[in-house]
């Protein structure tokens, strides 16, 4: 059956919530334990029809825990406590009975089939048979899957095969196909993290009229802009318990974050006040090819940055901004274009030359590019620095734990030690790990593509509080991040970017988020 999605509002103008309403979801007294530690302790919520509630906390306070519990992945006699729905108790053993009380996950990992279509993802396990027994009505699954699409606005052929979308097409993908099995509750992990301003602005569309429809939701981000805007009322985790929960209307946003660390944060963006130094490294007239013959994605751009700087690179996504920085790092080619570093011209043509004059580049999707998930902590921060650790051709193992230990230990890795394997990590942490690597080899000048995504709120600090100390110590850094408050407060100078070309320079007092927009957006 469709579920037609209407609003009044663009985002969502109107977030009350009744709530004498009905009860949709109440989880009492859960507690969850893995061997000798205690992931969840005694966490109780509840959730009432047409109310979208955010759960917020650091990696490891336990929500995902708590999601795998309620989406049944984790059977009801692998912890304590009880699951209500609609006043009902469940015993879920399957993400099935899960499935069949109304309540479909959307994970931040997307878990989609890459090699079906798009109509066999949004109908898997659902598709119109025939007359004939076995057979599939594919044009009447071509009409569902268009008319799965349509709620979300997403323009793509029902029969594209998935893995050549973009990840935010996946991502969109992954919403249209759970809202579309008409939930009565909904439980989004960070799906906003792939997403543009637009797409994201389409989410709340969909939210505002899931409310309207009382479907509840429960929304999990690290973006707490969003948090704090669209939602009703917000439950903290910290280490497994409840914290503490507020109202829309009680929400302090230095409160909230100052309960999810557990302590309190003085500055959230600490901007390191250096006078920039010798220029590290110009980029004249870069272009780099698309992989569309005869189209570039970088279109004559030209930047610099110096010691004790950080230059933002700005624009919107499919701007060409990871591609400029992959190319002067020689992970992808150019077409034409020089570098210079500390000025004389510097030849790159694959990432060893980057490295060797001591460049990083921190990609924008760790799990893909930045880490080797088979490996341990050590083995990953010791990968750009084989030359420092060897001997004659011969790993110095004895070197390698010493530097590697050194680095866990000055970038506060939070893990039992340097030989876990890395993706037993939480996000901000493996983030951790791959700074140090670049770090361990000396880099004086690093390129941070989304160096926050996907991390929690004192993971980011962190990171922020490390970029400080790099510019005090007379790194250079450019910086690339979707999230504005971020970008504004840390960067220097700002190059903007749309379609691959150049859209200005400005300095740090004279850019604000309506330059941004305009320059993103090509608007004068």
């Amino acid at each position: 059956m469709r579920l037609l999605l209407t609003s009044t509002t663009e985002s969502g103008a109107d977030w009350a919530v009744d709530m004498t309403g009905n009860k949709l979801l109440e989880m009492k007294n859960i507690t969850k334990r893995f061997y000798s530690v205690t992931a969840l302790d005694n966490v109780s919520i509840e959730l009432y029809e047409g109310e979208i509630l955010a759960l917020v906390g650091e990696n490891g306070a336990g929500k995902s825990t708590l999601m795998k519990i309620l989406s049944g992945s984790y059977p009801h006699s692998s912890y304590d406590g009880e699951i209500y729905v609609n006043g009902e108790k469940q015993n879920f053993n399957h993400t099935y009975d899960a499935e069949k009380a109304g309540i479909e996950m959307i994970y931040q990992e997307i878990s989609l089939m890459g090699d079906l279509t798009v109509t066999e993802n949004i109908l898997m396990g659902r598709l119109p048979q025939r007359k004939v027994k076995g057979l599939v009505n594919w044009k009447k699954a071509k009409e569902m899957a268009n008319e799965a699409l349509e709620i979300i606005r997403l323009n793509i052929d029902p029969n594209e095969t998935v893995r050549r979308l973009s990840t935010s097409q996946m991502q969109l993908l992954s919403i249209a196909k759970a809202v579309y099995r008409n939930p009565k509750l909904l439980v989004l992990d960070e799906p906003t993290s792939a997403l543009t301003e637009n797409e994201t602005q389409e989410l709340m569309r969909i939210l505002a009229a899931l409310k309207a429809k009382g479907i509840g939701c429960i929304y999990i981000s690290h973006k707490l802009d969003e948090v704090f805007t669209s939602t009703d009322r917000i439950v903290v985790l910290r280490d497994g318990k409840t914290v503490n929960t507020y109202s829309k209307e009680a929400i302090v946003p230095g409160k909230i974050i100052e309960d999810m660390v557990g302590r309190k944060v003085e500055a959230m963006y600490p901007k390191a006040n250096v006078s920039p130094g010798k220029e590290v490294l110009r980029v004249e007239n870069f272009i780099v090819p698309s992989k569309i013959p005869g189209k570039n994605v970088v279109n004559n751009i030209s930047f610099s940055v110096r010691e004790g700087e950080i230059v933002g690179l700005g624009g919107l996504v499919g701007a060409g901004r990871s591609e400029l920085v992959n190319a002067v790092f020689g992970s992808i080619p150019k077409s034409s274009g020089s570098i210079y570093i500390n000025g004389e011209k510097a030849v790159i043509e694959k990432p060893i030359d980057a490295i060797k004059y001591k460049m990083a580049l921190l990609t924008e999707d760790r799990r893909v590019s930045g880490y080797v998930g088979t490996m341990t902590i050590r083995e990953n921060i010791s990968l750009a620095s084989f030359d420092k650790i060897s001997e004659n051709g011969l790993l110095n193992r004895k070197s390698e734990k010493s530097q590697t230990e050194d680095q866990f230990n000055a970038l506060n890795v939070r893990a039992p030690g340097i030989e876990t394997n890395i993706m037993n990590l939480s996000g901000g942490n493996q983030q951790k790990v791959v700074l140090a690597k670049w770090l361990m080899n000396g880099a004086k000048l690093l390129f941070l593509d989304e160096p926050t995504r996907g991390i929690d709120i004192g993971a980011k600090v962190e990171i922020y509080s490390l970029m400080a100390d790099l510019i005090n110590n007379g790194a250079a850094i450019v910086l690339i991040s979707s999230e504005l408050p971020e970008f504004l407060a840390l960067c220097d100078r700002f190059v903007m970017m749309y379609e691959g070309k150049p859209r200005g320079e400005f300095a740090r007092n004279e850019f604000n988020e309506s330059t941004f927009v305009k320059a993103a957006t090509n608007i004068d």
